[in-house]
């Protein structure tokens, strides 16, 4: 039996991948070295060409504690894991911090991982239009003001008159996430605003719900790229913006 599946170039992806702003698409080789990246992805990083991106690493793109990160989680995928709509924050060198969930998968070329795939796309405004939207805001609500303590999710989803499995399925339609994603994003988002003060680090991760200092250290760099302590610095080095 012939094998009827259409095989896509990646420089046809990379040409489809312009056409949208919110999305980062790239192709790595073996080593981790950038092959193929849409323009949202060359702009970003405040280069002009797409050329200037073109055989270089990770490590000479982002600043070293953010390369490392990157460059750790390409050997993951180059060893066999796929990662699927992995939250995110992204530090490029030319905008704030943005939000995104990342999908990254291994090539293969006869049988043999030859190289990596993957898109970031930016997190979009929740879908106000949604049936179900009122009674996920009352949800929302409900994790802004708690993020700092246990939450349980059956609580959450007796809030919106809903099951845990119905609550995380409307919230991946409204908010692109499920609850325990947006519960996530809500922690890092104030431990990353009070690094730019004075407190310790393991007073921070207690403010924002974390129940020890290194799960919230955990946490913090799978999301952010970095340690509490590194972002703390970078945002010092920027001015604490």
């Amino acid at each position: 039996m012939h094998d009827t599946r259409l095989t896509i170039p990646a420089a046809e992806l990379e040409a489809l991948f312009d056409a949208l702003p919110d999305v980062v698409f790239f192709v790595k080789d073996r080593e981790g070295r950038y092959t193929h990246a849409n323009l949202t992805l060359v702009a970003r990083l405040g280069l002009k060409q797409r050329r200037q991106l073109l055989g270089r690493r990770v490590a000479e793109l982002f600043p070293e504690n953010l390369g490392g990160a990157y460059a750790a989680q390409d050997q993951r995928v180059l060893a066999g894991e796929r990662i699927e709509d992995h939250l995110e924050v992204h530090l490029f060198p030319n905008r704030a911090p943005g939000w995104c969930l990342t999908c990254k998968r291994p090539l293969r070329q006869g049988g043999a991982i030859g190289g990596l795939v993957g898109i970031s796309r930016d997190l979009g405004q929740p879908d106000g239009r949604h049936p179900t939207y009122d009674r996920l805001r009352c949800a929302f609500t409900y994790l802004q003001e708690h993020y700092a303590s246990t939450v349980r999710m059956r609580t959450v989803a007796a809030l919106a008159d809903l099951s845990v499995a119905q609550l995380e399925r409307h919230f991946r339609r409204v908010f692109q996430l499920t609850p325990q994603q947006v519960l996530g994003k809500l922690r890092i988002e104030a431990a990353m605003r009070l690094l730019r003060g004075a407190q310790s680090v393991a007073s921070i991760g207690a403010a924002c719900g974390f129940a020890d200092q290194s799960a919230f250290a955990r946490r913090f760099k799978a999301t952010v790229g970095m340690t509490p302590r590194e972002y703390r610095e970078l945002s010092a080095e920027h001015g604490g913006e």
